[in-house]
């Protein structure tokens, strides 16, 4: 099999994020599968035209906005020899149906950028990236396979894109945290991990802790990452007395040490398709305190691997709360303890091989509402029975006794094991986390002995 994969940027680009990660490893895990496999993407400052890593064979053309253009091109030229094109979306789609014929497209979108093209675009060229999103995006990929990183980003797609074709969940992976790290600091630490970007909001936090280090002298926050936004933060950060550090981009060892030592990641982003630091910094034994966004609802645990911001907190008062609760060594250990644990259900080969699944499978699109889901029934339905074998079909994960189908009719799924032969059937929602992990009951079982969230609780909207 012959696949493309279509993204702005790759790991070698100076801007790259958890997008590029992710891209990356579905693409070297297709290659994993005998599959030849290329990756198109723009060239940064510096960069060759031609590359690989590994198996994977990059092709770079065109700039920041040329490589969509490139990119149709490209594909349109190669068209033949083409069999499937995986095309992620980061807030502007490639279109790449309109350029491969009849080689089968799937659509990946890591997050809604809807509101986000405010801050970035003046009022009318905002509304052009909405379009583009939105209604345009919905016409082209309408017989695509789509794919969404996370259940919210799903979520996301129904209620502010209008999205109304099957959408299939396959999640982000995560490397495992080094065994030999150095402890904790003695002092309160905050780490910020990511892209320095203008939704990261990385200067209202940078003004929180210089709020905050006036009431708990010690206190230091350490920036990680590299963007558009560093040279303007290096800046914010010289007038706080030396208690934010911007660092920039660092070797992976030394961003594990500085992850180690903290008592907690920060993020104050607009939105996330996932929240790839989130999870590192988990892997780490390190919670998360973030706002309650697209992406972060379902990468942090509330109460458990971190919490979420009620709208409207006061981000100051928020870390404050927290640094006094993980000052008590035992509430340390046990959040330590929750992270670990959440962060180890993540691996790139599994999200790798439902990813290949989806592609083996050939699982169909259909934006006006084909391919088995309708408005208003679930995203996933789990189904218990008397344990024995049954039938699969794309997007199905089952255990002894349990199945999960994603898009699926309940009442189709119901009737199909029936026919199998399978007894005591129940059919009911999977919960978002049941389909994140693939796993019925998963991450269910560890609810109890939650950490109490800093400061007023709060209850996300609900989720379909």
């Amino acid at each position: 099999m012959r696949i493309v994969v279509v993204n702005w940027r790759d790991l070698g680009h100076r801007f790259a994020g958890g997008a590029e990660q992710y891209a990356t490893r579905i693409a070297l895990s297709l290659a994993g599968t005998g599959a030849e496999v290329t990756f198109l993407t723009a060239r940064d400052a510096g960069q060759a035209a031609a590359d690989r890593v590994g198996p994977v064979e990059i092709v770079r053309r065109g700039g920041r906005w040329t490589v969509y253009l490139w990119a149709l091109l490209w594909l349109a030229r190669k068209r033949r020899a083409i069999d499937v094109v995986v095309d992620c979306q980061n807030g502007i789609p490639f279109f790449s149906p309109l350029a491969v014929g009849r080689a089968r497209v799937v659509q990946v979108v890591h997050h809604v950028h809807h509101d986000q093209f405010r801050v970035h675009f003046p009022p009318w060229l905002a509304a052009i990236g909405r379009w583009l999103e939105g209604p345009a995006a919905r016409r082209v990929y309408r017989n695509a396979v789509t794919v969404a990183v996370s259940p919210s980003t799903v979520d996301a797609m129904r209620w502010r894109l209008g999205w109304r074709g099957p959408v299939h969940v396959v999640p982000n992976g995560a490397d495992p945290a080094p065994a030999d790290l150095p402890p904790r600091a003695s002092e309160p630490t905050l780490v910020c991990l990511g892209r320095l970007v203008p939704q990261k909001r990385v200067d209202r936090l940078i003004d929180a802790v210089d709020e905050l280090r006036h009431r708990m002298p010690g206190l230091t926050l350490h920036v990680v990452g590299g963007g558009p936004e560093e040279a303007a933060l290096r800046e914010r950060a010289a007038r706080c007395g030396g208690a934010v550090v911007v660092h920039g981009h660092v070797p992976e060892v030394v961003k594990s040490d500085l992850l180690a030592r903290s008592w907690l990641n920060v993020t104050l982003s607009d939105g996330e398709g996932w929240g790839l630091a989130v999870v590192e910094a988990a892997a780490h034994g390190v919670p998360t305190v973030c706002r309650d966004v697209d992406g972060l609802r379902d990468s942090v645990r509330h109460g458990e691997t971190g919490w979420l911001m009620a709208h409207g907190a006061e981000v100051a008062d928020v870390l404050d709360r927290a640094l006094t609760g993980l000052a008590d060594p035992a509430v340390a250990s046990g959040v330590a303890a929750h992270c670990r644990d959440w962060a180890g259900r993540f691996d790139w080969d599994d999200s790798g091989a439902r990813f290949a699944s989806l592609i083996a499978s050939g699982a169909g699109g259909g934006g006006g509402g084909g391919g088995g889901w309708l408005p208003g029934m679930p995203e996933a339905t789990v189904a218990e029975f008397t344990p024995r074998e049954v039938p699969r079909r794309p997007g199905t994960r089952a255990g002894p006794g349990w199945v999960l189908v994603e898009q699926c009719r309940p009442g189709d799924l119901l009737v199909a094991l029936r026919a199998a032969g399978a007894d005591d059937v129940v059919v009911r929602a999977a919960s978002a986390t049941e389909r994140l992990l693939g796993r019925v009951g998963a991450g269910e079982e560890n609810r109890v002995g939650a950490v109490p969230p800093p400061g007023e609780d709060h209850r996300s909207r609900p989720r379909s």
